[in-house]
């Protein structure tokens, strides 16, 4: 029996940074009818040279506009994809398990990706759970301790849930503990399940303790997999504050740099028996590593989960509609209308 929860979420949120974009184009468009204004005043004076085009139109050009950002706004939003409503029901799920270990130190505040590593890994761990079809899946948060987030399970709406709520603050001790992180995760996966499971780990690799490569090396005797996804560039960048324009600072008042370790993530991928990828502006690297799911042995399980309601083909109606609108106003006044005066 289906029971309907009240839900909502972006499928795709990062789309909604086209929204940007937005405002560029209404300041061009402002720019250009001053512009135009301008040199019309050139020709003489604007009442007359107003007479001299009857069926031109102050107000048209402006609602003509009005809706193509409109138009463009829902587009962005229905790309989005937004979800809403839950419905709980039985499914029956197969793929290897998956725990996901995230890094929320401060340094994964660094913007060397954008917006941040945290929330770009945010978006990418959002994708992964929105797309993939495969067994279940868990989150652990980790800094200088490690901490449960999303216990094992196969509802996926719920884990996109809990994920929202992940920040720097949740954890009261910073560091960044791979190795508890790694000792977490081999306790995390279902106790029966005798398949392959894997274990990613996203994180800029500014690790503070010594254990990881040996806790890596007796995870996989456990038949744990163990990917790493670096977060960051080897350039580095400073760690923001709550301040702003202001940065982390050492004792001596110099301003950190937090750098991917990219060697010391190669070698834990390794000793993991997985693999490494490095994220950037483009990708994050989770298509490499589903691949790598693809190929292993994998466990079937039942259970109750909620799944999204798309809701996107309302907005793509609506714009329809829109677009219809806008191709029926023209940019000069219609003989047929021009009494009425709707448009001007």
């Amino acid at each position: 029996m289906e029971n309907l929860q009240e839900e909502f979420q972006w499928a795709n949120q990062e789309f909604l940074y086209a929204l940007l974009i937005i405002p560029a184009i209404i300041i061009v468009f402002i720019i250009a009818t001053i512009i135009k204004s301008k040199t019309l005043k050139r020709f003489g004076d604007y009442e007359i040279v107003q007479r001299l085009m009857p069926d031109a139109s102050k107000s048209r050009p402006i609602i003509k506009f009005s809706l193509l950002i409109m138009i463009l706004s829902l587009i962005i939003f229905a790309v989005a994809r937004p979800r809403y409503g839950v419905k709980m029901k039985e499914v029956t799920r197969k793929g290897a398990e998956i725990i996901i270990a995230l890094d929320v130190s401060n340094s994964m505040l660094a913007q060397d990706i954008v917006p941040n590593r945290l929330e770009r890994a945010k978006m990418a761990i959002s994708k992964l759970i929105a797309n993939y079809d495969g067994g279940k899946i868990g989150l652990i948060v980790f800094a200088g301790k490690a901490y449960t987030q999303i216990p094992i399970t196969a509802d996926y709406s719920a884990a996109g849930l809990f994920l929202a709520s992940v920040s720097t603050d949740i954890v009261p001790v910073q560091g960044t503990n791979i190795a508890a992180a790694i000792d977490l995760g081999m306790k995390s996966f279902s106790p029966k399940n005798q398949k392959d499971k894997a274990l990613i780990i996203i994180t800029d690799g500014e690790n503070h303790e010594e254990e990881a490569l040996e806790k890596a090396k007796e995870a996989k005797e456990k038949g744990i997999t163990i990917f790493t996804i670096g977060m960051g560039l080897p350039a580095g960048a400073p760690i923001p504050t709550r301040r702003k324009n202001n940065f982390r600072k050492d004792k001596d008042g110099n301003t950190i740099i937090s750098r991917l370790n990219e060697s010391f993530l190669v070698q834990t991928a390794k000793a993991g028996g997985g693999i490494y990828t490095r994220a950037n502006n483009a990708k994050v690297g989770l298509s490499t590593i589903y691949k790598e799911l693809d190929k292993m042995e994998s466990d079937q399980s039942k259970s109750m989960v909620g799944q999204y309601d798309d809701r996107f083909h309302y907005i793509i109606g609506l714009a329809l509609l829109l677009i219809i609108l806008e191709f029926f106003i023209l940019e000069r006044k219609n003989k047929w209308l021009k009494e009425l005066k709707i448009f001007g």
